[in-house]
């Protein structure tokens, strides 16, 4: 159900759920906030709220997660011995892991060879999140920011708040938070892949060697560096009112593109537009790469890494 290891905690597991965690009130289940969205999301509090809630969060949910995860998976009968031992174990392994600086600060430190999966990561400064991390494509080690499909269940049409912390099932649809891309991708040097696959399922990728998210005062600005790849650099353009690099954050509730209408608002969803768009990728429907594919694309994935020089 789970591996624990120097280089990080993988989940396989899918939250069933029910309740809340302990301390926290109309809340989901630790087991859905761990494995569905990363820690914490709580898009109807304050971001001074947040942060408090989060220390707690994963000091008491996670090893709940770890017991739950293996003693209540369907089909397993476990004596009740074995449970106790179990849930001893578990405790002293989850307190040990929870040490500062225990966890990897990307999933370019999870171990070489580890499979795709979900797993915590805890960026400089920060609290632990749970992402999904990409092992196979080219080298591993990247770190799943979006994921879409064309028949995905979100809308995207999300307010500024739930973009900020993320939303979606980091196992399938999700986007894992403006704020966490800016920590994470300010560690160090990073680059992006947005991979893409057309309306006749060809998978093509668009990789720029440089990827920065500035912090919320500055809007979440985009800066990308240099295109390769195959998919055509729909990012960057000569046509200013198509432009998504150095464009700050927009959506439906802050407007900070360079068109006179919102562009977040009348596009589906939130993105880096100027006015307005030559990618559409946080959309319900099908999605815009420039000119592979304009309101027919099928699936969407984009992932950083550090650059290789860092």
């Amino acid at each position: 159900m789970f591996s624990a290891g120097q280089k990080g905690t993988r989940f396989d597991s899918h939250p069933q759920e029910k309740g809340g965690c302990v301390g926290q009130t109309r809340s989901p289940h630790p087991l859905q906030r761990a494995l569905q969205v990363p820690l914490p999301l709580r898009p109807h509090s304050s971001a001074r709220q947040r942060e408090p809630c989060a220390a707690a969060m994963v000091t008491q949910c996670l090893p709940l997660l770890a017991s739950v995860l293996v003693l209540a998976a369907p089909g397993l009968s476990v004596p009740a011995q074995a449970q106790n031992t179990s849930k001893k174990t578990f405790s002293s392994t989850w307190t040990n892991t929870l040490k500062k600086d225990s966890w990897p600060k990307d999933c370019s430190e999870i171990s070489a060879g580890s499979p795709s999966g979900v797993y915590v990561i805890q960026p400089s400064g920060l609290h632990p999140i749970v992402v999904y991390c990409e092992m196979n494509v080219t080298g591993g080690g990247w770190t799943v920011i979006q994921r879409n499909r064309y028949n995905t269940d979100i809308t995207w049409a999300e307010s500024w708040s739930t973009y900020k912390y993320g939303f979606g099932n980091v196992h399938s649809d999700y986007w894992l938070g403006t704020e966490y891309i800016h920590q994470i991708a300010k560690q160090k040097v990073y680059r992006v892949r947005f991979v893409i696959q057309d309306a006749s399922n060809n998978i093509r990728f668009a990789e720029y060697n440089l990827f920065s998210v500035d912090n919320e005062s500055q809007g979440y600005r985009l800066r990308l560096g240099s295109y390769s790849g195959t998919a055509g650099d729909a990012m960057d353009s000569d046509n200013p009112s198509n432009m998504h690099n150095n464009m700050k954050f927009s959506t439906k509730d802050r407007d900070q593109d360079t068109s006179r209408k919102n562009c977040a608002s009348r596009s589906g969803g939130g993105w880096w537009y100027s006015a307005c768009y030559s990618v559409r990728l946080n959309f319900k429907g099908g999605m815009t790469w420039g000119s592979l594919c304009q309101g027919d694309c099928n699936s969407s994935l984009i992932l950083i890494r550090p650059a290789p020089y860092t």
